[in-house]
């Protein structure tokens, strides 16, 4: 019986992280006396902070200023996080079924390595998963494929035959660009922005996904492919 593969975005899917994000961001924007936008903030979502600080800040940050951006948001939301990770309620459940039916599992996050490690094992979820992968370890973020074709290979999986859970608009895209099955959740954005990103399922929890079902149509996939 073939192996498929799910891989997992983070925030918005494992962790439900969308205020302890913002409250971030506001840290080192008070310090330069920058007022941020909410929308723009969301639309940053599934991105590396490269791509997130030009939206925010302006397109003129120096380099060397916005290493120090990301940085001093980076460690806010650790801080933030670190007392109380809020996962996804029914992730553990969905984790534990998608592995007792023999799939392989991976983290594909646009977040640093720190932030994907922090929520792994303080929010006990290390024991699921087979691969992690985070924005440091691949050269172009969301929408861009990279992060869930280098976790696929990490697994040993074909991209056919992997799902990918995504939130954002920007990571359903990277999932299509993949060839992957693109299933969306709605907890941090409408269901029309992940339908025109090409999603293949939209859901409004990751609890609402079916484990067997999941497993079932990646291994028809399989077969498809084998003809």
């Amino acid at each position: 019986m073939s192996v498929v593969g799910v891989i997992f975005d983070m925030d918005g899917v494992l962790v439900l992280t969308e205020q302890a994000h913002w409250q971030s961001w506001l840290t080192p924007a008070g310090k330069r006396g920058v007022t941020l936008s909410y929308e723009k903030f969301k639309s940053c979502f599934g991105r590396i902070n490269p791509d997130c600080i030009p939206v925010l800040f302006g397109p003129n940050v120096p380099a060397e200023d916005a290493l120090a951006i990301a940085d001093e948001k980076e460690a806010a939301f650790r801080d933030i996080v670190r007392t109380n990770v809020p996962l996804a309620p029914g992730i553990v459940e969905l984790l534990a079924e998608l592995k007792g039916l023999g799939a392989k599992l991976a983290v594909g996050s646009s977040g640093p390595r720190e932030n994907v490690e922090l929520v792994v094992n303080a929010g006990g979820l290390a024991k699921y998963f087979d691969v992690l992968i985070d924005g440091s370890m691949v050269q172009r973020g969301k929408p861009a494929p990279d992060v869930f074709e280098l976790a696929a290979r990490r697994m040993e999986v074909a991209p056919p035959i992997c799902a990918v859970i995504e939130d954002a608009p920007a990571g359903i895209l990277a999932a299509v660009a993949a060839k992957m099955l693109a299933i969306a959740v709605t907890t941090t954005h409408p269901r029309s922005e992940l339908e025109e990103a090409g999603a293949d399922q939209i859901l409004d929890a990751p609890s609402q996904i079916d484990s067997k079902t999941l497993v079932e149509r990646l291994r028809q996939r399989t077969e498809l492919r084998g003809r």
